[in-house]
């Protein structure tokens, strides 16, 4: 047993009453954790309560500013059997649970900041929960999110709490609940204006309340709110939600499936078998590659990234004004982020009913949140203020940030940095949107390379929340540290890169669209391949997406790169192979098959908006077929895959962390997955490079992993072996 040094994680007071106060305060921790000391508190607590004479209830708070994080992920990170071992351990971290439950007097949860996972648990134990009203004070189980299920009674405690049907989508999506929200789905009970309210309101329930200490669902008379396993309604819940399921997760990821079948069997069974059959099914979850991939990639990436570990150090940076150069798709949507970050943004374009169109569409996504309910007139009008339409570069003279997202013409671009850079500030930083074009090229356009950087979007803008950031030869340190905190500042997701043709971003998702004709080329019919991208776990197949970015502007970027060539001297600068794309792509559009905004393109699309695939696309089939489901599957994510490798090897990206959360949140590369990189130690090292030299060797030098590139991956599992 860990040594523990008594009361050194929590408070303990006793009032004239006989209602004991429990306020947790692990030491040297900002918050409450399912520690290695968290088993010997929660046994010393319960010792000294059982020991209590006339002890009349007890309150369960928090002195830190949230009430209790959950459990260790770094220990559960590190689990590698779901034998004894593991479920004794489970069972231990619950065990304290089912003690409060049974000690015969009211235990009130005090609940004065976010409750999440095994901190919602706590307050599931209790019999009354109260809390704060703050939005940040949010109640939930999102294990879900990490690939396991909760653990200690979350599944089981909240399907008796609230009937399967409500929930089931806070356990399956993992959703946090506002204090108002948690108060009327019944995951709470109250709700007080002020902190300082919290224990006193408990101690007043408490006393009126002193028999009330046996949980619903230990009484003989309990029945599940809703109905139960054999309700009508029930039972067809419990028939339909695999399927429903299964569309949602394409059968890719296990604790959903492993929630579902937990809560449906446990109204089934006494609660202490319930409990214990939850305890194996986190055993079986914690040791899959799903759930390693998601703590590693979700919650210590994330982590990473938000505490500023891959930032340069210096203080902290806020622009105050802001300019967009170019009211297109782009251009609209980064004003509108910078409008709802509160930071003022002039959008500028050549035409002021252009720029006026541009603001307009942040009147239109205003328009969607207020009929959502998230948005009032009042606080579209004053979003929309922060907008201003221009036609003069004189409107932004002086300001901290300008973003060119101009159209991408190398010509255009040097033509539109050179003219706008000087209304910089002194301090101020120059942000280009280019998706391909290297920023040190760029950076020759302006007077000052070091205060000038690359600041990729991704569309639509509104929704992807991550930039790429794109660091040029001359670009300063000072300078990625603003850019670092803009993006933030934001409120998006900053992935660091160097410079590079493509980038990233655009390299591994060009090898995704390319590789879907390549498929089509050899023969393979394009239902199956969008079918195969829709197993692996891609949000959209090749086919479809190259549809919506558009064919006509795959070959625009393709003759910027020519023109790029042509200016630097070197012939095919581009470092990937797009054999197959380039083929496809010039036939469909001599045929008039731009993408979807053109009238159609691989896809066919009907008025009423349904749309089916194009059958002209049997021209392209020059192969034989015969590629097998799992070849079709495997080529799509090890092309991307590699191309993620390629980029970290040569130095493009720098961090695991950001080739991961990049890749899914910027490309959509699956992510069950954990990521691109993650996705190679998932399936081991030497597997991945066994079925990559296969795949070269069937389908071409594209699959072939560079000499060494593996190898930073295995230094990285040695060490921490």
């Amino acid at each position: 047993m860990t040594e523990y040094t008594y009361g050194t994680d929590y408070h303990y007071d006793r009032d004239a009453d006989g209602i004991v106060t429990v306020t947790l305060d692990m030491a040297g921790q900002s918050a409450n954790t399912m520690n290695t000391r968290y088993i010997p508190m929660m046994e010393e607590i319960l010792t000294r309560l059982q020991a209590e004479e006339g002890l009349a209830g007890v309150v369960i708070t928090s002195a830190k500013k949230t009430f209790f994080a959950g459990g260790d992920l770094n220990g559960l990170r590190d689990i590698d059997s779901a034998g004894p071992e593991s479920l004794a351990m489970f069972e231990a971290n619950k065990a304290p649970f089912r003690v409060m439950e049974k000690l015969q007097v009211p235990f009130v949860a005090a609940i004065n900041g976010a409750a999440l996972g095994g901190g919602y648990e706590i307050c599931l134990a209790c019999n009354h929960r109260i809390v704060v009203d703050d939005p940040a004070a949010i109640v939930g189980l999102p294990e879900v999110t990490l690939g396991i299920l909760p653990g200690a009674g979350g599944v089981v405690r909240l399907t008796k709490l609230l009937g399967l049907e409500k929930a089931l989508p806070y356990l399956l999506e993992g959703k946090p609940a506002k204090p108002q929200k948690a108060l009327k789905e019944g995951m709470v009970d109250e709700i007080v204006a002020s902190r300082e309210d919290l224990v006193p309101a408990a101690k007043t329930w408490i006393k009126a309340n002193p028999e009330t200490w046996q949980q619903p669902w230990d009484r003989k008379d309990f029945h599940y709110p809703g109905g139960d396993a054999l309700h009508p309604r029930i039972r067809q819940t419990a028939m339909g939600a695999p399927a429903i399921l299964y569309k949602k997760t394409r059968g890719l990821m296990p604790a959903p499936a492993k929630i579902l079948d937990i809560a449906v069997n446990s109204m089934r069974m006494g609660v202490e078998a319930a409990l214990r059959m939850e305890s194996r099914g986190i055993c079986a979850l914690a040791v899959t590659p799903e759930a390693k991939a998601a703590i590693n990639t979700f919650f210590f990436g994330t982590q990473a990234i938000k505490s500023g570990s891959i930032r340069p150090e210096g203080p902290a940076w806020a622009p105050r004004t802001s300019a967009i150069l170019g009211a297109g798709m782009m251009g609209s949507g980064i004003a509108w982020a910078h409008a709802q970050a509160g930071l003022p943004a002039v959008l500028k374009d050549m035409e002021l009913a252009t720029a006026e169109k541009g603001k307009s569409y942040s009147a239109g996504l205003a328009d969607k949140l207020i009929g959502r309910g998230r948005m009032t007139e009042q606080q579209k009008a004053e979003l929309l203020a922060r907008i201003t339409p221009s036609t003069d570069d004189a409107d932004f003279a002086g300001t901290d940030i300008i973003i060119e997202a101009v159209f991408e013409d190398i010509d255009l671009k040097e033509k539109v940095i050179g003219a706008t850079f000087g209304q910089l500030s002194e301090d101020g930083i120059y942000g280009s949107n280019t998706s391909t074009l290297p920023i040190s090229v760029l950076a020759e356009f302006c007077p000052d390379p070091t205060r000038f950087i690359g600041l990729h979007f991704f569309s639509p803008v509104d929704k992807m929340k991550v930039v790429e950031i794109i660091m040029g030869e001359k670009t300063s340190q000072d300078t990625l540290r603003k850019a670092y905190d803009y993006v933030r500042r934001i409120g998006y997701m900053p992935i660091v890169v160097n410079d590079s043709r493509g980038f990233f971003t655009s390299r591994v998702f060009s090898t995704y669209l390319d590789e879907g004709m390549a498929l089509m080329r050899d023969g393979m019919s394009p239902v199956a391949i969008e079918r195969a991208a829709w197993l692996t776990g891609m949000p959209v197949g090749p086919l479809a997406v190259h549809d919506e970015t558009s064919l006509v502007l795959s070959q625009k970027i393709r003759k910027t790169h020519e023109a790029l060539d042509k200016r630097l001297g070197v012939e095919n600068g581009l470092p990937i192979d797009m054999e197959a794309s380039n083929a496809v792509v010039d036939a469909m559009l001599d045929q008039g098959r731009g993408g979807r905004r053109y009238g159609g393109g691989f896809y066919d699309y009907a008025a009423d908006g349904t749309k089916s695939l194009w059958p002209g696309l049997a021209q392209f089939a020059h192969g034989n077929g015969g590629i097998t489901l799992d070849d079709a599957k495997d080529r799509l994510l090890y092309r991307q895959a590699i191309e993620t490798l390629r980029c970290l090897h040569e130095g493009v990206l720098n961090t695991e962390v950001e080739a991961n959360l990049g890749g899914i949140f910027a490309i959509g590369f699956p992510a069950h997955t954990g990521g691109a990189i993650q996705f190679i130690r998932g399936i081991g090292i030497d597997t991945f490079a066994a079925r990559a030299a296969e795949l070269a060797e069937r389908y071409g030098d594209r699959f072939a992993i560079p000499e060494g590139a593996l190898d930073r991956l295995r230094g990285a599992e040695a060490k921490a072996a």
